[in-house]
């Protein structure tokens, strides 16, 4: 599809929303709003090559917001007006320019991946594509305070945002806009400079957070609606020679030891794979690849503490794990108190929702051979409804 780069406008003062902060400086769900706009950002298109956060000059809480955020960004102050903060973000973009670009607004914490992948459809037949909403109430004019004519709705949409572009043509619109010009959004921008312009149905719950009770509404999406996803995860390491193996995050002196590019810990590979698969995010090898020399001899509590951080990064809340390690020897019963308490605080969870369970397979196969350890796991992940 061609690289695509994203632009976060969160310059602005947020005088409607009445509020102590700049709305995008919100708490919502344990993070800022602006956080929140930038992780669905991220959800809805992973592939996105850069993030620029267009942000108030001398702000603070911009890098306790970012802190953690697993994309490339930039931050760049913003100018006197919306149109201004976004040519600030376009400008960062032009020395390695992008194919597309997407504007979005800080104040909208919710990013339908649905709406991402339908503009970046629309974008290749139009060079600027938005998300647009049909109005179901009643419009009329307002004269002196009193109702006027009827606007036919069937000629209104809403607009939302985020907004795409085919950067070639965009940028140079805000090239050559002037320190007084502003617009309502980037969509007028294109239509000024005569760009063909898409469109694709938004989504409602991409509502823009402008008045407090908005945010209420937004902290009540996160808890509201949420389902349960089930993840299966299962590893085997070869035994080769050595004293001591690592299972579970704990290290056992066995006699031997496992073969692996990591320290082989078979039943945190296994779990850690379960977690994935709730998320639907690939796999372990996905995440740390085992030809990258840097996860050559790494703990595997790494790998497992990622998995948590990509619950928490989606909204959601580790409910149970269960393991279950297949092996001849070593006695896993001894172990397993300190092993279920390894895991807990691994995934910061209560020990009474971690379970570890072993049983051998009769010397039959090559785990019954001795010849390596098996796991199998079970994870199970509550996530918003809204997710992705």
């Amino acid at each position: 599809m061609g690289k695509v780069a994203q632009i976060l406008v969160a310059a602005g003062k947020g005088s409607r929303f009445e509020g102590d902060i700049p709305k995008q400086y919100a708490s919502l769900g344990g993070k800022t709003i602006l956080r929140q706009s930038l992780d669905h950002l991220k959800l809805a298109y992973p592939e996105t090559a850069l993030f620029v956060i267009v942000h108030a000059e001398n702000d603070s809480r911009l890098s306790s917001s970012l802190e953690g955020f697993p994309g490339k960004t930039i931050t760049t102050p913003g100018g006197a007006t919306r149109s201004l903060s976004v040519k600030a973000g376009m400008r960062i973009l032009a020395d390695d320019p992008p194919d597309f670009v997407f504007i979005h607004d800080a104040a909208r914490p919710y990013v339908s991946q649905r709406v991402m992948q339908d503009m970046l459809r629309s974008l290749e037949t139009h060079q600027a594509t938005a998300p647009v909403l049909p109005i179901v109430d009643a419009v009329k004019t307002i004269d002196g305070g009193k109702l006027g004519e009827d606007v036919p709705r069937s000629q209104i949409r809403r607009i939302q945002t985020p907004q795409g572009f085919r950067y070639k043509d965009i940028w140079p619109a805000y090239k050559e806009m002037s320190g007084t010009e502003n617009h309502s959004d980037d969509i007028a921008v294109a239509r000024t400079a005569g760009l063909s312009i898409g469109t694709v149905y938004g989504d409602e719950k991409a509502f823009k957070i402008t008045y407090p009770e908005d945010l209420e509404k937004a902290r009540n999406m996160l808890t509201s609606k949420t389902y349960m996803a089930t993840g299966s995860g299962y590893d085997v390491h070869r035994i080769e020679k050595g004293n001591t193996l690592w299972l579970c995050g704990i290290e056992i002196e066995a006699g031997f030891s496992l073969k692996g590019h990591s320290d082989a810990d078979v039943g945190l590979h296994a779990l850690t794979d379960a977690i994935f698969g709730a998320l639907a995010e690939g796999d372990i090898g996905d995440h740390f690849p085992p030809d990258d020399p840097q996860w050559k001899g790494a703990q595997s509590h790494v790998f497992l503490s990622h998995a948590k951080d990509r619950v928490k990064h989606r909204n959601g809340q580790i409910m149970h794990v269960d393991l279950t390690l297949i092996c001849e020897k070593p006695k896993i019963k001894p172990h397993r108190e300190q092993m279920r308490n390894r895991i807990a605080d691994l995934l910061e969870i209560p020990i009474g929702k971690v379970s570890v369970k072993a049983t051998t397979t009769e010397q039959l196969g090559f785990t019954g051979r001795g010849e390596g350890i098996a796991a199998q796991a079970s994870a199970s992940v509550r996530l918003p409804e809204y997710d992705g």
